[in-house]
This record gives structure tokens, sequence and C-alpha cells, in this order.
């Protein structure tokens, strides 16, 4: 069989990986390029097979990171099956629609301000273009064996990262191929823990935080100091927000201070349309996660929740100390940039950063302290402060990878380090060697395997 690895190697977005076997063609993930301008540029280049000779795409999860790319493969001939588990199709469906929609209003920007490097911007995909994707998911239950093919099947099993997401055991030409997706944390404030893999000939491993552990700090007094600091002098906090399970734990502890009286009582703004509807998809999939109905419904009663852009609009312009959880995580899109065009240059403003932030993003560029920011083809002088509280993410760091190994009853062949960038993925490596003595290898964009 050949694998070839076509995103999501050397780098944590654009994950892609190609499996031919016997006929037989399967892409797992399908995701977007994201962060500095040579990897965003891989978007718009063809795929080195035709789209239509893929017969099926697993997906791990609906990260953009992941699924993003999907409603581009569609477009270019892609017309096999499209197996998720259930939470995955309806979150794949939202970040899709969202991100034709984000690149719809940035290409009519663009035109517009005559910013874009080309004569007419266009965006990457239409929404029509992401709305022909669904009738293509079918639905899985996770741990029942799917059927590809008659020697051919995958088993999903629960990653802990968001919810739905799944890593996937592909059993072909009587190996086993073990894809790791995302890897969620043990003690993670919504997520059950992610399900260790027990066999793997091959096994496709994370690597985002392979050189860093979460430090141990605690993330409600971190969220209760800044606050609290920050409406004291009047100023407003915004928290980037990744919109799937990420808005959700921050707006749970947000809810738990308040209910503490730890907090002040301002207003607390939710402005995202896409984190809203992933409510609704925690309040369908109770099983896929800890908090129960109740919680739910009292959690939102905090909040001002933000869907028409006029409302944002009077957001940013009340002069009153207020909390925002807007989208996007990495300030490469959505409406936190419309918060930041007024308030990043306030000294009187706290941006909290709250998950991985990949190389050449906004949130990089504000956690390396840079002086100025460029969105929407101008640039913003930074004169917030910048806070980051690792304990939050939802990936588990170089110990729980590690660990994410540790019940493989067999050393397997080969273990493959991607969706990290190259430091990270090396120095993982180095630490499974030194604990498991197995081989280990860090694969490149484009490189090709046979097994």
């Amino acid at each position: 069989m050949k694998i070839k690895f076509l995103g999501g190697a050397g780098t944590v977005t654009g994950s892609k990986t190609l499996i031919e076997s016997n006929g037989v063609t399967i892409l797992i993930d399908c995701g977007q390029f994201q962060g500095v301008k040579a990897l965003r540029e891989l978007n718009w280049e063809p795929l080195p097979v035709l789209p239509s000779s893929i017969d099926f795409v697993l997906l791990t999860h609906g990260h953009l990171d992941h699924c993003g790319w999907l409603p581009r493969l569609v477009a270019e001939g892609f017309h096999g099956k499209i197996y998720c588990t259930s939470p995955t199709k309806d979150v794949a469906r939202l970040v899709m629609l969202d991100s034709a929609k984000i690149q719809e209003e940035e290409a009519e920007l663009a035109n517009k301000g005559h910013y874009s490097a080309h004569e007419i911007a266009e965006p990457l995909y239409t929404v029509k273009q992401a709305e022909n994707v669904l009738p293509m998911f079918k639905v899985i239950e996770v741990g029942k064996p799917v059927m590809l093919d008659a020697e051919i099947s995958a088993v999903f099993t629960n990653a802990g990262h968001i919810i739905g997401a799944c890593s996937i055991e592909l059993s072909l030409e009587n190996k086993v191929l073990v894809f790791s997706g995302d890897i969620g944390r043990d003690n993670d404030v919504l997520m059950f823990p992610p399900v260790r893999p027990k066999k793997g000939d091959y096994i496709f491993l994370e690597s985002t935080y392979g050189n860093r552990l979460h430090p141990l700090d605690d993330a409600k007094l971190e969220l209760e100091t800044y606050i609290n600091d920050t409406i004291r002098n009047n100023g407003t906090v915004l928290i980037p927000g990744f919109a799937v399970e990420r808005v959700q734990s921050i707006m749970y502890l947000l809810w738990q201070l308040k209910k503490e009286k730890k907090i002040p009582d301002v207003p607390y703004i939710l402005d995202t349309p896409m984190g809203i509807s992933v409510v609704s998809i925690f309040n369908a999939n109770l099983k896929w996660h800890k908090l129960p109905a109740e919680d739910i419904t009292e959690m939102c009663a905090m909040f001002t929740m933000i869907s028409d852009y006029k409302d944002t609009i009077d957001a940013i312009y009340d002069k009153q100390p207020k909390v925002v959880i807007a989208a996007s995580g990495m300030l490469t899109g959505g409406r936190i940039l419309s918060y930041l065009e007024y308030y990043l240059s306030m000294e009187s403003t706290s941006i909290i950063i709250s998950g991985y932030q990949a190389e050449g993003t906004r949130g990089r560029k504000l956690l390396d302290h840079a002086a100025e920011i460029k969105m929407r083809g101008k640039y913003y002088t930074v004169g917030a402060k910048v806070y980051e509280i690792e304990s939050l993410s939802a990936h588990a760091d170089q110990e729980g990878l590690l660990e994410w190994l540790s019940a493989l009853e067999a050393k397997p062949e080969k273990v493959f380090l991607v969706h990290g960038e190259n430091e990270a993925a090396d120095e993982l490596r180095l630490k499974i060697k030194e604990r498991y003595g197995y081989n280990c290898a860090v694969p490149l964009i484009g490189q090709e395997i046979e097994i």
C-alpha cells in the first residue's frame, strides 16, 4: 500500500493523509491550511491525485484544519462517502458553512478596499459549494467496524479532543493503521478522556504539543485574575475562542466563577454564531460530554448571545466594561477582528489567548509580542495586554501523547509523527524512542511511503 502525506506534516494545519490499497483510495481528514502565507497558498493547489479517484474520506473531527478543504475536494470531483460520528457531521457542517461565509465576505471586502494582491479576490469556496458536501456524510457508531471494502474496515474510538472527535483504526492488507486525530486531555473540563489504542502496526500520531508540558496553573483562577484586573481599570476583556469546545469550556468556567461571585456583574457576551450553534450540538449529544442539560441552560442564561452583526457593532461601541468571547480562536478571521480593530490599541484592553496558535497566525504574533497586527489591509498598534492560558488547551501535551501510546500490547513497526511543527515533532520522536524504543519518523508534506 502507498501512503502520502498531503498536509498536517511539519505543520499543525491542512491535515490530509492519502492511502492507496488494492485499488481503493482513502483520505484521512481533508483539512484547510492556515497560518503563514506559504501554507495558505497550498489551499489553492490541486491534489496530486484526482479527487474523483478517492473512494472514501474518514474524518477524525470537525475542526477547520481537518474538514475545511472538503468543499474544494467535492468541487474538484470527489463523489464518494465521508464517514464520521454524528456530532462531527454537525460540527463540520457549521465549520464549513462559516468558513465559506467568511471567505465570501473577506473577498468582497478586499475587492471593495482594493487591498487584495489579485485583480479580483475570490473565496476558496462558496457557501453553495460547502452545502454540496452535506449529502455525502455517512454517520458511524463508535466502536463498530465500518466495512469500506471486502477486506478493509475502520473503527472509530473516542479521542477526547472536541465533541465527536475520534481516532481511527484502519485494518487492511493484514495490517492495522492507527490515526490518532487530535488527542484530548485526561482532565478536560468538558470532554471524556481519550481511548488508548491496544494494537497498531503503524501509528500516525499528532504532535501539536510534542515539545511542551501544559502548566498546572488553575485556569479558573487565571480567568478570575485577568477579568477582575481589567474591569477594575474600566477595560474590556476579549477572548478569541475556537467555536467548537473551547468557547463552551470558557463559558462553563465563567459561569462557575459568576456563581461563586468571583467575577463582577458586567455584560458577558458570546459573539460567535457558530459557537452558539455548537451549544445546541452539546444539548443534542449529552453522552459525548460531562455537562448535564440543566447546566447548559443555566450557563447560557448568563450570556448575551449575538448573532446579528448589527448587535456586534453596538457591543463594540458600548463603552462600559465587558467580557467578550468571539471567534476565531487564532484570530485568522471572524468577528473577533472587528473587536480588535477598535480595542487592540487600548492599554485598558486585555486579550486572553486560550488555545494553540499556529505559526503565522495573528494569535501567534500577539503571543510573540508583535508591536502591530495587520487586519483587513490595515496595520493596528498593539496596546492591549495579552495573556495566555495554556492549561485550557484541548490537546494532550507531551506526557499525554506518550501516555496515549502506553496501552499498545505489541511494538508497532513504525510511528509517524504528524500534525506538529518540526521542533515539536522531533522532540516527541526522541521521547518516544527513549521511553518505548519505537521506530519513529517525522514525514514531510508530499512525502510518500510504501508499506
